[in-house]
Formats: structure tokens, sequence, C-alpha cells
């Protein structure tokens, strides 16, 4: 059923009835991840009535869907056995963890000693040692795990007791006899392969893993490129120790594009549209105040050239807006490279090479564009240094721009800073203070010159 079939005001209704049989049978067919939805509408009391009318299995994944906020505001009103036996027992381990690492580590440890699967509890354990950032900090401990050495019967057998536990199976992975990860064992080879093959013998060799200390846009790049539903991860010494599911990276590359859209707007921090209002306003002013100090900066350059500045006025918004726009650009093909790993330090030469031939080309354009306007300008002409002034710091801005777009993630990036944050108000602050410098220095000269 979709979002767009449930009626919160028949939902509502039902509620101030106390209807809550039907109720239950409405919420019955209806998708969890509709649920949380609903729920992220009501006020905590009725969130609460409707998931005691949810199975356990329903509220779990109901929690997993629900938007972060509300998430922490509901748990934190319920105490640490009823997390532990109502939802966290009935998720995977990765789900689980990330519930729990919201909380602080007396909740944690709390919950934990309630749930009542000893080596859950362990998994859980573990996967918290790791850094959320990581594959390690990503991936669930349920899968499905064969010996190399087994037979087909054998294999099959241990298979169906293993499966019982799980919701989804994506593959069959293979280790020796020291749980060091040997291979991926397709089901397609259980049905064709004789059955006195040994799993080694039909196995897939030397499958694509990740280590738990992998970046997780790593991950995420590595299931795009080579189109997995599911990555292997091993340890320090190739022992399988979990796996991470396509439906888990989905969830981090939509929260780091958001982040990157974000930064690159000049938001300093991940923020919603239901955060407070001092939570929104500390995350966007510390640009905007840059931005003034920017603008302050531009000014006092102008101030320094009153004697041009009466004439230059009218183009300079055309110098800055050209600038801001053309180191925006730059910077974002360089970020974007830096993300999917098209661009490394290997390459970095040729793209500045290559960018300062795009800058050539794009400035020649422009600056000869706004040079045939100029001579036709009734109140300038071909004989005005103005003419000439605005077209040569075109160009030179445009070169400057892209250069400076250019090399300004490359350098975030050696510094271990995000590069996503040069291609917003950095870049275009930077570039109308040095635009509106050479435009200025320019036209002065000129004007000397020609005069």
């Amino acid at each position: 059923m979709s979002d767009e079939t449930i009626d919160i005001t028949k939902v509502e209704a039902l509620l101030k009835g106390n209807d809550h049989a039907q109720l239950k049978d409405l919420l019955r067919d209806i998708h969890p991840a509709d649920i949380a939805e609903l729920i992220n509408e009501l006020d905590a009391e009725d969130a609460r009535v409707v998931y005691r009318l949810l199975d356990n299995e329903t509220a779990a994944d109901v929690l997993i869907e629900m938007d972060e906020d509300a998430r922490k505001e509901f748990l934190d009103n319920l105490p640490s056995e009823t997390i532990a036996k109502k939802f966290v027992d009935y998720m995977d381990t990765d789900d689980a963890v990330d519930i729990i690492r919201e909380m602080d580590e007396d909740k944690q440890e709390e919950i934990l000693a309630h749930i009542e699967d000893i080596d859950q509890a362990g998994d859980i354990v573990d996967l918290l040692k790791y850094d959320e950032n990581t594959a390690g900090g990503l991936m669930g401990t349920e899968m499905i795990v064969v010996n190399e050495n087994w037979s087909m019967p054998e294999c099959l057998k241990e298979m169906r007791l293993q499966a019982e536990e799980m919701d989804e199976i994506y593959n069959v992975y293979v280790v020796d006899d020291t749980e060091r990860l040997k291979g991926v064992f397709p089901l397609k080879k259980m049905i064709t392969s004789p059955s006195v093959s040994k799993v080694k013998h039909v196995m897939t060799k030397d499958p694509i893993s990740a280590h738990v200390d992998t970046p997780i846009d790593e991950v995420v790049q590595m299931i795009e490129k080579y189109d997995l539903v599911a990555v292997p991860v091993i340890d320090s010494i190739g022992r399988l120790v979990g796996r991470i599911t396509v439906d888990d990276v989905m969830d981090e590359a939509r929260e780091q594009q958001e982040h990157d859209y974000q930064m690159a707007s000049g938001i300093t921090d991940d923020v919603d549209t239901d955060d407070s209002v001092l939570r929104q306003t500390s995350a966007r002013i510390p640009w905007l105040l840059i931005g003034v100090f920017g603008g302050i900066a531009t000014a006092m350059i102008l101030s320094q050239f009153e004697g041009v500045l009466g004439r230059a006025a009218p183009y300079i918004m055309l110098i800055g807006g050209t600038a801001g726009n053309v180191g925006t650009q730059s910077s974002a093909i360089v970020v974007q490279g830096l993300a999917n790993n098209s661009l490394s330090s290997s390459n970095t030469w040729r793209q500045i090479l290559k960018e300062a031939g795009v800058a050539c080309i794009t400035a020649t354009a422009i600056s000869s564009l706004v040079f045939i306007y100029n001579c036709l300008n009734k109140d300038l002409g071909a004989s005005d240094p103005l003419t000439l002034a605005v077209s040569l710091s075109l160009f030179a801005v445009v070169m400057f721009a892209s250069i400076f777009g250019t090399l300004v993630p490359l350098m975030l990036e050696r510094l271990k800073i995000d590069p996503a944050i040069a291609t917003g108000p950095f870049i275009s602050i930077t570039n109308d203070v040095v635009g509106m410098a050479i435009y200025m220095a320019i036209t002065t000269l000129l004007t000397e010159l020609l005069t």
C-alpha cells in the first residue's frame, strides 16, 4: 500500500474513538515505511498507541524507517528493557547498532543487558567499536557462510539451517577452516553442480570485499561500480566478519548527497526542516558572516578606486557574478571527480591543465562578446579605455576563477578536509574579492595609459 492511500484523518478518528481493533486491521496492510511516515505526523501519545498495536517485527521495521529526531524522542520515553525486547531483538545487527549508537553510554549498556540472545548482544558490542563512517560500522553479521571443503549435500543442509534466521539472502560466502573469506557461492551452482562436488571447486574465487576500516563512500563506489547487491567485509587478516547490503549504502549515499548539497550552500552542519530555529541558525550563520566580511573587503577595494568607480560601476555585477559562477563550476567538477575516484593525485596536473584550456576558451568567448557589445555601445565605443578594461578583466577573472576553483578542493582533499565546502560560498566570496581587485586595477591602469 502506498503512502497516498493512508488517510491520517481516518487514523486520528479511530484513535480518538479508541477503535483499536479496526485500526490494527488498517495497519496490517500498510508498509512499515508508510507507517513510519504516519507516526511522524502524530503526536507522541498517539504514536505510542499505534506502536502498541503492531507486532514486534513490524514495530522494529517501523522504528528503523522513522525520522531520526522523531525516533530519538520516541525512544527517550521508553525503558531500556522495552527497547531491547520490543525492538532490538527483532532487528538485524546493523540496524540495531544504528539505533543504539544514538543513545548515551549508560542507556546503551542497559539495553545490551536486556537482549536475550547473547550472540546478538556480542555482535552488537563488537560492531559499536567500529567508526560509524566505516564498513565495520555499517555492516551486519547476518549472512550464510559455508566451508570450502563441504560437499553439496552438506552445504545445502547448513544453508537451510542458517536461512531460518534471515529475512533476505543475497549471497552465500565461502570460508576456509580459519574463517578467511575464500569465495562466493552462487545459488545457481547449487542447482547445476553435481552432488559429489566440493564447494571450493564450484565457488567464485577472490570476491570483491571491503575491509572493516574502508570508508563508507568507498563502499558505495564499490557497489555502484561492480553492480553488487552485497559486499563481504573482512578484518585485517582476511577473516569474514560481516556484510553490507545495497539497501544499507543507499541510505548512506542519500545522506552524503544531502550533506554535500548543504555544504555547497554554505550550511556547516546537517539540518532538517523540523530542526529548531537555534540549530538551523547556528548551521547557516557562519558562512553568512564570512560573506559579510567578504563584502566589506570588496567595499574597501572599491573605495580605493573612487576616480574610476563611477564609470566602471555598471560592470561590477558582471565581473563578480562571472567569477563566482566559473569558480563554482570548476570546483564542482573536481569535487565530483574526487568523490567517484575518477580524479586522483596521479592525474591532478592533467586536470589543472585541462581546466586551464577550458578557461582560456571560455574567457576568450566571454570577453570577446562583451568587447563587441561595448564597441557598439553608443556611450562607450572601441576607443574608450573602459571597453578594453572590462574585456581584459573578464579574461583575467575567468582564468583565475577556473584555476582557483580547481586547486582549492584538491588542497582541501590533501588536508583531509571535506572538499564539498569549496563548491559554495568559499569560492564565490574569494572570487568576488579578487575579481574586484583585478577589475579596478586594470581599469585604473588603462585609464591612465590611454587618456
